[in-house]
């Protein structure tokens, strides 16, 4: 019995090998962002061993990549399906507002506000994202427009909440863990890598994760093989402002400060984290791993431009370049896929 060249088993054939070789690709990227993260940390504990190789610096350092990283890794999963969410920096903003009003209305030191606080900015941000989605799966209206709309109103919105002045919590607010006094190691720190770690497991090992990797790779593929597309999308959009509304509880609780304008670009800073660590922009490939390693390699540039007296502007055409060689990685892997 003869196959045809050119057939179905052919096809086939060729379209297994066309995964094996995007997979170990894709694979070896992340290997090769970690191995740049760690030549950078090497680089600068020899440079300024004492100031940037300290477990001050370092605590730092990762407290600061702590919210973007809840950003980020929202998105990993927007992106997986081959979309954008350019709201997140408002949704933040948003959430923080609405939380310090309420935490505001019954006492910003009182035991109401432990938990008013982090469940109305949750609640915000994931009302924001199930908008989003909704708005993208059954309106079938652009990602890139969509968010951009919502993130237009989001900032509008908490304007108009603030008179478009900050909004003070008073002193830093309490996260209730206690890991901060205990361990020396800030509760921010913990929350989100708790929950960068559950995502990693959800996107990797769950049905919700096989299902998001399915709808970037061939959205008609996947509702045929039964995935509820419509569906799937609110979710994964639902999660990433869910996340975004957290991320803007804790930037209250870190700097007891709303900061409407602190966060004009963190949006663009969660893509490019999440480009950088592996995820395609064509949807299909990524990981969570990849990306905590690429929120890591601009804040790693950040601190240790600041030790060294760099001026800070050299940090954006340095990530600039390495976001521009991390796309051109994807296209070559996809052209490598296809062949």
């Amino acid at each position: 019995m003869s196959v045809e060249v050119g057939g179905p088993a052919a096809g086939r054939a060729g379209g297994v090998r066309g995964r094996a070789v995007l997979e170990r690709v894709a694979g070896s990227q992340v290997v090769w962002i970690a191995l740049v993260l760690a030549a950078m940390l090497a680089a600068f504990a020899m440079l300024r061993p004492h100031s940037f190789a300290t477990g001050f610096n370092l605590l730092n350092l990762v407290s600061d990549a702590a919210i973007l990283l809840l950003l980020a890794v929202g998105m990993t999963f927007v992106i997986i399906t081959s979309g954008i969410d350019l709201s997140v920096g408002g949704v933040l903003v948003f959430s923080g507002v609405t939380a310090a009003k309420a935490m505001g209305a019954v006492g910003a030191e009182s035991g109401t506000a432990l938990w008013l606080g982090p469940v109305v900015a949750v609640a915000t941000g994931l009302a924001w994202g199930v908008l989003n989605g909704a708005v993208v799966a059954y309106g079938r209206i652009p990602a890139l427009i969509v968010t951009l709309g919502t993130l237009g109103m989001s900032l509008g919105g908490a304007l108009l909440l603030t008179g478009g002045v900050d909004l003070r919590a008073s002193g830093r607010l309490n996260l209730g863990l206690g890991l901060d006094r205990d361990l020396g190691v800030p509760d921010i720190v913990w929350i989100s890598a708790a929950v960068t770690v559950a995502l990693a497991v959800l996107l990797a090992q769950c049905r919700f994760g096989r299902h998001t990797y399915a709808i970037g790779s061939n959205t008609e593929a996947a509702r045929r093989a039964g995935v509820r597309v419509e569906r799937q999308l609110v979710r994964v959009y639902g999660l990433a402002g869910l996340l975004a509304g957290l991320a803007g509880y804790l930037s209250l609780a870190k700097y007891g400060i709303t900061g409407v304008s602190a966060h004009s670009t963190d949006n663009l800073q969660a893509i490019a984290a999440v480009v950088i660590g592996g995820t395609s922009l064509f949807g299909g490939t990524g990981s969570v791993l990849g990306t905590v390693i690429g929120v890591f390699i601009p804040a790693v540039l950040q601190n240790g431009f600041q030790i060294l007296g760099v001026r800070p502007f050299w940090q954006q055409v340095v990530v600039g370049a390495v976001l521009i060689v991390a796309v051109y990685l994807d296209q070559w892997r996809r052209r490598a896929g296809d062949r």
